[in-house]
């Protein structure tokens, strides 16, 4: 297969964190700690979330929903991450490489989607609690659900597809460390310019959509706490929300520098640092955030480890 003389590029080399050896081993080591820890926290989630009667709410079976996509989401980077401390380990073929692609962008872009759908629950919740069980019941919960996963897939797939069919001659190189679209794109031996429109597009479709859902959520949320009469009320609802305003503050702050700005002027050095913080220390924030901050998971967490001990004593 070829481009007049020029040979098609059919596996691609990812160059990964630069460094010493000693330097390479010791990034190994953390984001093998870190992926651990993360598959950990988010499975512990949502055992408690399924075990638990209590938690049998629809704002429980999002947050069980979101670990479960946050499970997919760093197995689809990480574990090529960690590879890429070989030789051997830093090369992908061309297909392997367009499908972490698809999917690290339909995992991204459905987290996005739920994040201001979990936004919306809690607006009715908050603001309409006496409507909230018969507006939000499982039937609802279920079709926003494959809503966002649906809004996900079909956001990311026509940018896929466009960049799967273009040509990539001469260099291999990725300037990254997994196979992120504007590495890859500027590879391609063709014109990216309705490639990088496109991306653009569908990235703010996503963001600014799922973004603005949230934030009007969350004004109307602000609007019923401050004329709550009491401050113990307003304090437990904000206790309620902060989690979720937490990550969604984190995580969409990273995505919009990442994807919602112009091309120039940021060099790939760069983008490698907020990717890792939007790809491997988000991932392990949001299980932190929210068993730290939820007292019911935390509630519910004690009471399983003491199931536990009581049965290990009894054995």
């Amino acid at each position: 297969m070829g481009l007049g003389n020029e040979s098609v590029v059919t596996i691609f080399v990812i160059l990964g964190f630069p460094g010493s050896p000693s330097l390479q081993y010791l990034l190994f080591f953390l984001l093998c700690i870190t992926y651990i820890i993360t598959l950990l926290s988010n499975i512990v989630i949502i055992a408690i979330i399924c075990k638990e009667r209590c938690l049998h709410t629809p704002m429980y079976f999002y947050l069980r929903i979101f670990s479960l996509l946050e499970v997919c989401y760093v197995s689809v980077i990480v574990p090529k991450i960690l590879t890429t401390i070989t030789q051997h380990g830093r090369l992908i073929p061309y297909s392997s490489c367009i499908t972490q692609l698809f999917f690290f962008f339909f995992l991204s872009s459905t987290e996005c989607f739920l994040l201001s759908v979990m936004a919306f629950d809690r607006y009715l919740a908050i603001c309409h609690p006496l409507r909230y069980p018969s507006l939000m019941d499982m039937d609802m919960c279920w079709n926003l659900t494959i809503c966002s996963w649906f809004g996900g897939f079909i956001t990311t797939f026509p940018p896929i597809l466009l960049i799967s069919r273009l040509p990539f001659c001469e260099s291999n190189l990725i300037d990254h460390f997994f196979c992120d679209a504007p590495p890859l794109l500027k590879l391609s031996c063709a014109d990216t310019n309705l490639n990088d429109l496109l991306d653009f597009i569908c990235a703010s479709v996503v963001i600014v959509t799922s973004l603005i859902v949230t934030l009007i959520s969350y004004l109307y949320i602000l609007r019923t706490v401050l004329k709550m009469p009491t401050a113990k009320g307003r304090t437990k609802t904000f206790s309620t929300c902060g989690s979720h305003l937490i990550v969604v503050i984190i995580y969409y702050g990273a995505v919009i520098f990442m994807y919602v700005r112009p091309k120039v002027g940021f060099t790939f050095s760069l983008n490698r640092i907020v990717a890792v913080f939007y790809t491997v220390i988000t991932p392990i924030l949001n299980p932190i955030i929210y068993c730290l901050r939820n007292r019911n998971v935390k509630s519910a967490f004690r009471k399983h480890l003491a199931e536990k001990r009581f049965s290990g004593v009894r054995g």
